[in-house]
């Protein structure tokens, strides 16, 4: 026996590949933008980015990294805990707690990163996470990496989280985690529900914003703008990887709650601060978004014309608002051939 043995016995990529439809790593030689070049040279529209705003190629943006990186250098060479602290940092952490109306917001080298440093820091031994089973990898392993007891429910059944809820008592301390919009399906979570099932039953609400900051809501503020629900969302994480343009994540929260992670998550004091053109970055594309509200209103158009054509011309679409639209085939190898098809 030897522990390079899977390595070996795993083949299936390496039989799609064979077989001319493998549909993973595809190198791109252009920037994140409508149209891209693969490797073969042949430009294709892009409709797999995050690019939500279409920010990553703005030259305003391009110039905020430059700049940043002209005064700071390309890497900050240390953890926020010790070394590795801009005052570009700060700067971009008085900005997003502003922008979401929270009072203090706390950065993270990536999203991944900010799950996996928010939770595991924030739910402990004798604690409870309720968890949608439609949540984010990052959510889980940050769930992995806490010492708190898990507890999944069904994607969006308000009944079930409930069971759990009250199986738990109010006495106990739990954790409502979910996605904003669900990375897979493009759906929203039933925050307004959640939220009075929290109110009812003692709980904290911690939401994943990546993928409806920027994009939903009337200020762009995301998925609890958007229902209303703003000052009933205890922590929210988000990451600026995709209507933001750059890299890295955040915990926008109460300061007493930023103060407590930041001082017991292993992610983020034993990882080097995200580099200084990435926040530069950050800092422009979030005016951007505050500022001009037509992007945000010509995505939604664009995405639900989209939806609509998929659905008259036969394709299996989800109901939904937000430009995350899943075509259902069903069967995986079909999957596999469909996507060849398309470049």
């Amino acid at each position: 026996m030897d522990l390079f043995d899977k390595c070996r016995e795993f083949t299936a990529a390496r039989e799609l590949a064979a077989a001319g439809i493998y549909p993973y790593f595809h190198e791109l030689q252009t920037g994140q933008d409508t149209v891209v070049t693969m490797s073969n040279q042949e430009n294709v529209l892009m409709f797999g980015s995050n690019n939500y705003m279409g920010l990553t190629g703005d030259p305003r943006v391009k110039a905020a990294a430059i700049a940043a990186v002209e005064k700071y250098g390309t890497g900050c060479s240390g953890s926020p805990f010790l070394n590795g602290t801009l005052d570009l940092h700060v700067q971009l952490q008085k900005r997003l707690a502003a922008f979401l109306g929270k009072e203090a917001a706390l950065l993270f080298s990536t999203g991944f990163l900010a799950n996996l440093g928010i939770i595991s820091a924030i739910a402990a031994k004798g604690e409870y996470i309720l968890c949608d089973r439609a949540n984010h990898a990052s959510i889980y392993d940050g769930c992995r990496l806490s010492f708190a007891k898990v507890l999944k429910y069904e994607h969006n059944d308000m009944a079930d989280l409930e069971a759990h809820l009250k199986r738990l008592g109010r006495e106990s301390r739990k954790l409502i985690v979910t996605d904003g919009v669900f990375s897979m399906e493009g759906d929203l979570a039933n925050l307004p529900a959640i939220v009075e099932l929290a109110r009812k039953y003692n709980a904290r609400i911690m939401v994943d914003d990546a993928h409806g900051l920027g994009v939903l809501g009337e200020n762009g503020r995301g998925t609890a703008e958007y229902y209303g629900v703003e000052d009933e969302i205890d922590m929210i994480m988000g990451t600026f990887s995709k209507s933001f343009a750059s890299i890295g994540g955040f915990l926008a929260a109460p300061e007493e709650v930023c103060h407590y992670v930041k001082h017991f998550s292993r992610p983020l004091i034993f990882t080097a601060s995200m580099p200084p053109a990435a926040a530069g970055a950050t800092l422009k594309a979030l005016e951007i978004i505050e500022t001009e509200p037509e992007r945000r209103r010509h995505l939604l158009k664009i995405a639900a014309r989209f939806r609509n054509g998929l659905r008259e011309r036969g394709f299996k679409v989800n109901e939904g608002i937000t430009p995350i639209i899943p075509v259902l085939v069903g069967d995986m190898t079909q999957t596999f051939y469909a996507c060849k098809l398309l470049f």
